[in-house]
């Protein structure tokens, strides 16, 4: 695993962030040092794609970056075709020969696109895993309510998301637990800042009840979060 030291020197010009080649090179080790609770995350993915998947459905992973939610999930279903979308190519490139590297039954379908251009159908589970909050808000809405359409009933969404909080003196000590994780992780002072400043414009994050009133008015019924750490979590919304 390459170690991300991408923002290890000063940068004299920080544009926006994108997952480029640099980026994706670097991932696995960036996330894991970056976002509480991500391994976790990914292994529950693959047992819930164990109670949710059906024979003959299709399974999507909305912004699927290197492919870990798809592999989760394949390790734990059968009989079923498994989408993969994501609109980085150099994570497409990367996520294609993750998928090659294990032998499976089950087919999955790796395609570089918006994942707002693509139809949604015959879904038995759709997965959003820190995706959403790179859309732009309009286009959320617009996002949950096709999936929701396209998702069978008892269908399951799952969405994974960095929150944000109303209450200031919570949303302050989450985002300080979030830096006290990364400084845990190695990661310096001026990392955390270059950083924080590329996504700022990019990243828009939402609170868990702008998220469930968002699944609410795309017409989901059941929601809960099911996983929290620190400002970053999971919820699951079933048709």
């Amino acid at each position: 695993m390459n170690k991300d030291t991408l923002f290890s020197a000063p940068i004299e010009k920080l544009g926006d962030w994108t997952f480029d080649e640099k980026v994706a090179e670097v991932f696995p080790d960036m996330i894991q040092r970056s976002v509480p609770g991500y391994s976790n995350i990914i292994s529950m993915i693959g047992m819930l794609a164990g109670r949710f998947v059906k024979s003959d459905t299709n399974v999507y992973d909305l912004g699927c970056s290197l492919g870990a939610a798809t592999l989760s999930i394949r390790r734990n279903v059968q009989n079923c075709r498994i989408i993969a979308v994501d609109n980085s190519p150099a994570m497409i490139e990367r996520c294609q020969r993750h998928i090659s590297a294990f032998k499976s039954s089950t087919p999955v379908d790796v395609i570089c696109a918006d994942i707002c251009d693509i139809e949604i159908n015959n879904a038995s589970m759709v997965v959003l895993n820190f995706t959403l909050q790179f859309l732009t808000p309009e286009d959320r809405q617009k996002l949950l309510t096709k999936i929701y359409q396209g998702l069978n009933p008892k269908g399951v969404l799952v969405l994974s998301e960095k929150f944000s909080f109303k209450d200031p003196q919570i949303n302050e000590l989450l985002f300080d637990m979030h830096h006290d994780f990364k400084r845990a992780n190695g990661y310096s002072e001026l990392e955390i800042s270059q950083k924080r400043s590329m996504l700022e414009n990019v990243m828009l994050t939402d609170s868990i009840e702008t998220h469930k009133n968002r699944l609410k008015q795309a017409g989901f019924e059941h929601i809960s979060t099911w996983f929290q750490c620190f400002n970053f979590g999971s919820i699951i919304a079933i048709k």
